[in-house]
């Protein structure tokens, strides 16, 4: 998920005080006493006004009473239910590969398509492009399909579309009626497709879950009603797992993590929340250690371990919090240890997991300062058991797994908050700006192969992905469509 590095903040200005009016040139004593009785019963009709009960249906203004209540009628109508599909003329490509979620197949930011090493003096060819509400929300690919989530600022609604991998037309959307105002973008989660059903994530904690195919609503959940979830600030940034037949969510709230049932959107369990950890931008993420399949979610508070069977509680730790907002997801290195790496000077924490009679434990491994190793924005990726990112400064880095740092991109190869995915041992890299590179790397270093200008936007911020031998990737308004497969070796 994306988020800014900074918020705004606004005051506003007292008002001035009231003015004082002169003095009236009375003219005559009646006309002084004809006001004084007007005064008179002015008082005794405000005297009456306040012993009255105020008028139904008006309430002093209180924080967080533009948060729906719980219970049910028109008022707290589930926006989802009022959604409309609405189809285009696009159809689905004949191309292989699948980008299928945040992260890709595997949740690793690792594909497996072949590509070019060279673009040559004008850059990848741009195969397509099509506007996008404000946002960095990135693409999710299957079956030549590209799934987007997407705000339609003049309507405003959020909206799923699916487009043509081939040429960008639209094949349908899928939309609902929500105000969200502008907070430096609007959507900024990627969705989760199967072979039937796309999941989508919603700025405001909205959940669909649609055909994949035909956009039809299968089920939608809204989570602050229905889990007493906050909407994190700058929106959600959570991208939804589906593992098998759930899906799995963060909510906080009155639980820390749910899970779902993906083809009915039946709540299947809940994991009790006694800290009241709240939502966080970050995506949960699936482990298996010591026979025991799990998820881990970085809360408001902590890290948890969940019982991926039940959802219980499995271990929890306080070691690893961000105070401003938690964005990277864990990444799982092996041997039951997590990779955290965090922005705001968090720096990068290894956790090591331990399991001794059916009870699990945590504990610090090292700790490594932002000035060494850390990710505002984007997650790193492990790839053979080294871990690549782009550090607080802009470099890329990277990274062995006892924490030692084996290089940096140096000053002249700099990426802000730009998002990077591994393909064949090459690493794609964007910054703010829209300029990709294509880089080599290894733990031996790091070689630059090419680099252009795809984008002629900012905040280039969106997950790339890559399916079929085609690069997505997105500014604030636009996403472009790279073929980076011509002339692969």
């Amino acid at each position: 998920m994306i988020m800014p590095a900074a918020l705004d903040h606004q005051h506003a200005a007292p008002a001035p005080p009231a003015a004082i009016p002169p003095p009236l040139p009375w003219r005559s004593v009646a006309a002084a006493a004809l006001v004084m009785s007007c005064a008179g019963f002015g008082v005794i009709g405000l005297i009456l006004h306040g012993s009255r009960a105020p008028v139904a249906g008006l309430q002093v203004r209180q924080p967080g009473m533009d948060r729906p209540a719980a219970g049910g009628g028109a008022a707290e109508q589930n926006p989802i239910t009022l959604g409309r599909l609405a189809t285009g003329p696009g159809v689905p490509a004949a191309l292989p590969g699948a980008w299928p979620g945040f992260r890709g197949a595997l949740g690793d930011g690792v594909a497996t398509d072949r590509v070019a090493h060279t673009w040559g003096g004008a850059g990848p060819a741009r195969r397509w492009s099509v506007d996008l509400g404000e946002g960095y929300a990135g693409a999710a690919v299957r079956a030549g399909r590209v799934y987007v989530f997407d705000y339609d600022q003049v309507n405003q609604a959020d909206a799923l579309r699916c487009l043509s991998l081939d040429d960008g037309r639209e094949i349908w959307r899928f939309s609902y009626p929500i105000k969200i105002k502008r907070n430096h973008g609007m959507s900024r989660t990627v969705p989760t497709v199967t072979d039937r059903y796309v999941v989508g994530f919603g700025p405001k904690c909205h959940v669909i879950c649609l055909d994949a195919a035909s956009g039809r609503l299968v089920w939608g959940l809204d989570l602050v009603r229905q889990f007493n979830a906050e909407v994190p600030p700058w929106y959600a940034g959570q991208c939804p797992l589906v593992d098998g037949d759930r899906v799995i969510l963060g909510t906080g709230g009155d639980a820390l993590l749910a899970a779902v049932d993906l083809a009915t959107g039946r709540v299947l369990w809940q994991t009790p929340n006694p800290r009241d950890w709240k939502m966080t931008h970050s995506s949960v993420v699936p482990l298996e250690f010591a026979g025991q399949r799990m998820y881990v979610y970085c809360g408001s508070g902590g890290v948890a371990g969940v019982a991926a069977d039940d959802g219980r509680l499995l271990w929890e730790t306080e070691a690893w919090t961000i105070s401003i907002a938690t964005i990277p997801s864990p990444v799982p290195v092996g041997g039951g240890r997590l990779f955290l790496a965090g922005g705001y000077n968090a720096g990068c924490l290894m956790l090591q997991l331990a399991a001794a009679d059916n009870k699990f434990t945590v504990q610090p491994l090292f700790r490594l300062p932002a000035t060494e190793f850390g990710a505002t924005q984007q997650t790193p990726i492990l790839y053979q058991d080294n871990l690549y990112g782009v550090r607080p400064d802009g470099q890329l880095a990277c990274l062995d797994l006892q924490g030692k740092v084996c290089w940096t991109s140096g000053s002249a190869s700099r990426f802000g908050l730009g998002p990077f995915l591994m393909a064949g041992g090459l690493m794609f890299v964007m910054n703010d700006s829209g300029t990709l590179t294509l880089a080599e790397v290894s733990p031996a270093g790091y070689r630059t192969l090419a680099r252009a200008r795809v984008l002629n936007g900012h905040d280039c911020w969106a997950p790339l992905a890559l399916a079929g031998g085609r690069l997505l990737a997105r500014d604030l308004t636009q996403m472009v469509c790279l073929d980076v497969a011509g002339g692969a070796p």
